[in-house]
């Protein structure tokens, strides 16, 4: 960085050396009970890293590496805002030591005699919750795991900084094909870093090692190749970011508007899809998935690991929109709560929105093919029971490449659901959570009624 540039720059570099100290003090010096603090420096960084990019959008090279080097800072810290690697860290060894992470529960080997290293520990740090049911990471990502434990030894601390650097290699993936696609789409590349410089990215994939980036890369990868018409390496990616995380198995009906003959005078049915291509595209994609869980596969497998996906449907909550108003007027009429059976309705009714979307009005381009899947991965989350905070990373990087910004918003308002652990019950805030899906909901409806049928090619009105 030479002098001419610090000179015309100075601004911008101050703004990284603040957002610098900030992420220091997120990762080294804060307890996730502390809500205003967390808020406080949330909200800071969200501006100066916003900030960063209208001003040095032209300058590519700057902004990438603050965001490798806001990354790297968090190298050496314990996360804090979520206990989920101690579960990463147990299944790892309990790979490297030959057994079955499918097949044990943590809490049955509680106070036992060790049969993997650090097990006391990892089981208590872990929580009940992890630790009285089956893992639910697919085989991909107890890969991951297990390279941590094997490089990591003894060591729990090891074990986070393998883990980190697989987050933060996975985010340069992103960055880079991201690049490449925005490129083929002319867009502006500098979109990329709404993602990539995102202070939620940063610590919820570099800081507190969730999984998400690495699915999300993949994810991005098989996009830019099916772009390129590549659909049988794209079809081959798309099932390693399934075994990664299972988010993208929803998202599967989509590409039946890729594989539609594009002649803007048909309507929209099975007839005008290349069945052979798309039934290849499929199998490719589900044989990929179904390869990675050989290793691991047996009847019992299955059952634990249905039942592990399940209780996110018919029994864990937090941070819902649709679901907590249909539980409170159920609680009105039948005085509990009506999750066993709403969360087995809310995925069906997603189905069908996802089908409706599917079959909307003639795909024109590949930004309104992408576009339609940002729309059905909101809709799949505006109908969870249960959205944790780094779940909005999918929409969000769909967003990069639409007309869209409501999930930048909504980047900013999931942080309030942290408000939780600042509850000694772990309560939440029934009015933040109302003031986060007020305001996305709210703008992606205005957004919705600016642009409908002007670039997505979808109109809700085709399904009157």
């Amino acid at each position: 960085m030479n002098l001419e540039f610090i000179k015309y720059h100075k601004f911008s570099i101050l703004m990284l050396l603040a957002a610098a100290a900030f992420y220091y003090s997120f990762g080294y010096d804060l307890a996730r009970e502390d809500f205003m603090k967390l808020i406080s420096l949330y909200a800071g960084l969200f501006f100066i890293s916003f900030k960063l990019v209208q001003l040095e959008k032209p300058n590519f090279w700057f902004l990438a590496g603050a965001a490798i080097f806001f990354r790297l800072l968090f190298l050496f810290a314990l996360p804090n805002l979520s206990q989920d690697f101690y579960r990463f860290i147990w299944d790892g060894r309990l790979i490297v030591e030959g057994f079955n992470p499918f097949l044990h529960l943590p809490v049955e080997w509680a106070g036992e005699q060790p049969k993997i290293q650090g097990q006391a520990e990892l089981i208590q740090e872990m929580g009940t919750l992890s630790a009285a049911n089956f893992t639910n990471y697919p085989p991909l990502n107890q890969f991951f795991f297990t390279v941590a434990a094997f490089l990591s030894g003894k060591s729990i601390s090891g074990a986070v900084v393998v883990m980190r650097v697989i987050t933060i290699a996975a985010d340069l993936g992103i960055l880079y094909f991201g690049r490449k696609l925005l490129t083929a789409l002319k867009l502006p590349e500098h979109r990329i870093f709404w993602y990539i410089l995102n202070p939620f990215i940063i610590i919820e994939f570099t800081g507190n090692l969730h999984f998400e980036g690495v699915m999300l890369f993949f994810l991005i990868w098989s996009f830019y190749l099916l772009y390129r018409k590549k659909w049988i390496w794209a079809a081959l990616l798309l099932g390693l970011s399934i075994s990664v995380k299972l988010l993208p198995l929803i998202l599967l009906p989509l590409f039946l508007k890729f594989f539609r003959r594009n002649n803007r005078k048909e309507i929209p049915s099975l007839g005008n899809i290349d069945l052979p291509k798309l039934i290849a595209f499929y199998a490719i994609i589900i044989s990929m998935v179904v390869l990675t869980f050989v290793p691991f596969f047996s009847e019992e497998i299955l059952r634990n690991f249905f039942q592990s996906i399940g209780l996110w449907f018919g029994k864990f909550e937090f941070n819902a929109s649709v679901f907590y108003i249909i539980r409170w007027i159920g609680f009105q009429f039948t005085g509990y709560n009506v999750i066993v059976y709403v969360g087995k309705i809310l995925p069906l009714i997603t189905l069908l929105i996802l089908t409706a979307l599917a079959f909307g009005k003639k795909r024109i381009t590949f930004q309104s093919f992408l576009t339609t899947f940002l729309f059905g991965i909101s809709a799949y989350f505006f109908l969870s029971t249960t959205v944790h905070p780094w779940y909005i990373a999918t929409p969000l990087l769909l967003s990069v490449f639409t007309t869209y910004r409501y999930v930048i918003l909504w980047s900013f308002m999931v942080i309030l659901s942290y408000s939780a652990y600042s509850n000694p019950q772990f309560q939440e805030n029934s009015w933040l959570i109302a003031a986060e899906y007020l305001s996305v909901i709210g703008v992606f409806i205005f957004e919705v009624l600016r642009q409908e049928n002007l670039i997505t090619g979808f109109s809700f009105r085709s399904l009157r």
